[in-house]
């Protein structure tokens, strides 16, 4: 008779697919999906260890957490996204907040890139190559430096369960969520509506790249640049409007 543990595990395995799938629709095609199963599996299984049942935690919510915690993990491990590349795409928010201020609305693609100095067709190549940074919303807000540490040093998948529940009870980080969330929601509001109906069909209605293409007119390397340069826009506005509170795994979790 299988243990309490492996009916756990057993009953939870198909959302650790979920997640994985979910999560390597954002990253580049070099990130396997069998490596993030493997690294959600484990954290399913730290997850059902851990866990201590209380009426103010359920297991799927915490497992999620410890999940996508393993995940990341895995991710820092592999350096999925070279340095150069977090260098040029930081170039691209700070050439967007420029313009924002020049232009008083959304910066064209031509603008952005005669901003940078650089042929639209290499902008366009460098949002392509862009696409692995989206699964980091807010690598910037921390006011670090160069030297400050990588958000995925920070979303270790450590201080869950009770450390959340704790969390929560401190009305501070509630407000200081809920101020993330709302300075989110207003960047997203400022999109483009082209790049504002992009996310909407991805993450309201659910739909893949392909999907999102067909609906849209346009390929799907089309839909991975405007998303791209959607969440470029996001991280400019969020700079742009001073957000300094440095979400922690809680937040970053529940916001990712």
């Amino acid at each position: 008779m299988p243990s309490s543990e492996d009916r756990l595990v057993g009953q939870y395995a198909p959302m650790v697919r979920r997640l994985a799938l979910q999560l390597i629709a954002k990253l580049p095609a070099s990130v396997e999906l069998d490596d993030l199963m493997q690294a959600g599996m484990m954290g399913l299984l730290d997850a059902v260890r851990r866990y201590q049942q209380t009426a103010e935690a359920q297991f799927e919510t915490y497992a999620i957490t410890r999940i996508r915690g393993a995940m990341l993990d895995e991710l820092r491990s592999q350096d999925w996204l070279p340095r150069s590349v977090r260098s040029k795409t930081k170039s691209i928010e700070q050439a967007i907040h420029q313009l924002s201020h020049r232009l008083l609305r959304p910066a064209t693609e031509a603008e952005i890139a005669e901003e940078l100095g650089m042929p639209l067709a290499e902008y366009q190549d460098l949002l392509e190559e862009a696409r692995g940074v989206q699964i980091i919303h807010y690598e910037d807000l921390t006011r670090g430096g160069d030297d400050a540490a990588h958000p995925l040093d920070r979303v270790h998948g450590q201080g869950a369960g009770n450390d959340e529940q704790g969390h929560w009870a401190n009305p501070l980080n509630r407000l200081v969520s809920q101020g993330l969330r709302n300075a989110l929601t207003l960047a997203i509001k400022a999109l483009p509506e082209r790049e504002q109906l992009l996310l909407s069909l991805q993450f309201e209605q659910d739909l893949n790249q392909k999907e999102i293409g067909a609906v849209m007119g346009i390929t799907e390397g089309r839909v991975s640049q405007l998303r791209s340069q959607a969440v470029a826009r996001i991280r400019a506005a969020l700079a742009q409007d001073n957000w300094h509170e440095n979400p922690g795994e809680t937040e970053f979790q529940a916001l990712l």
